[in-house]
């Protein structure tokens, strides 16, 4: 059965798009059918990181009535099928936030195993919807205390609609002493952590060529980081590049 996974975060800035494209072209490197769809409606950015900030037809179109579902799915070179968000003004008008849940049970009919919304920072109406929408949610966040304070009240949030969050993903660990450590953002947050993302200078190759870098530089730090979270998610194994192949995608 088709899951949606939404993925959020407390605050900006913390690589929830980043996060959500390497998670879904990971499980795709799984042999997974999945959809990442824009669900950051009033700044979406994942047609930006796929080389498509402009399409005919958007998910904000969809949810206004004014397009199919089918019609607002692209496909990249890599064959990761994305839903981009509009970055036009007019766009963001009289849209129904709420309709984001029935988006996602007509998403999840054209997907296989997994849907990915690349959800809303904050608790806003946008957040609010795609928790609504979830049937799983995972959190975003980085080994700073405003970031870890901010995935606090995020997870509180969550439970306060009767929800729980999978886990939470640590983003651009450098593993300096100013950092917070992972056991105690695990005490602080008191839900699992489903990994920890070093920061790796190849982000910026994979953001140049407008690509996840799970598939500009499939055995770096970060990719491999990426593809331990989907094997946990899709529940498969996932055998790790040897230290050889390592060595040069550094």
């Amino acid at each position: 059965m088709t899951r949606l996974i939404s993925i959020i975060s407390g605050k900006g800035g913390v690589g929830k798009t980043t996060t959500t494209i390497n998670l879904g072209a990971s499980l795709n490197y799984f042999g997974k059918d999945v959809i990442i769809a824009d669900a950051n409606l009033t700044t979406p950015n994942l047609g930006l990181h796929f080389g498509t900030p402009i399409v005919p037809v958007s998910l904000n179109q969809v949810l206004l009535g004014r397009a199919k579902i089918a019609d607002a799915i692209y496909e990249h070179e890599s064959g990761t099928r994305i839903i981009p968000g509009s970055l036009s003004v007019k766009d963001l008008k009289s849209i129904d936030h709420s309709k984001l849940k029935d988006a996602a049970k007509k998403i999840k009919k054209l997907a296989d195993d997994f849907v990915l919304y690349d959800g809303a920072s904050g608790l806003g109406d946008e957040a609010l919807g795609c928790i609504e929408a979830a049937d799983d949610l995972i959190i975003v966040t980085n080994p700073e205390v405003p970031a870890v304070t901010d995935a606090l009240k995020t997870i509180k949030f969550i439970e306060e609609q009767g929800k729980e969050v999978k886990g939470v993903i640590v983003t651009r660990v450098k593993g300096r002493n100013s950092e917070m450590s992972i056991s105690n953002i695990r005490d602080i947050l008191e839900v699992p952590i489903l990994g920890v993302i070093p920061e790796d200078r190849n982000m910026q190759t994979a953001l140049s060529k407008k690509d996840a870098i799970v598939h500009t530089n499939p055995n770096s730090s970060a990719s491999i980081a990426y593809k331990k979270i989907a094997a946990k998610i899709a529940n498969v194994k996932y055998n790790e590049p040897g230290m050889f192949a390592r060595m040069f995608a550094r």
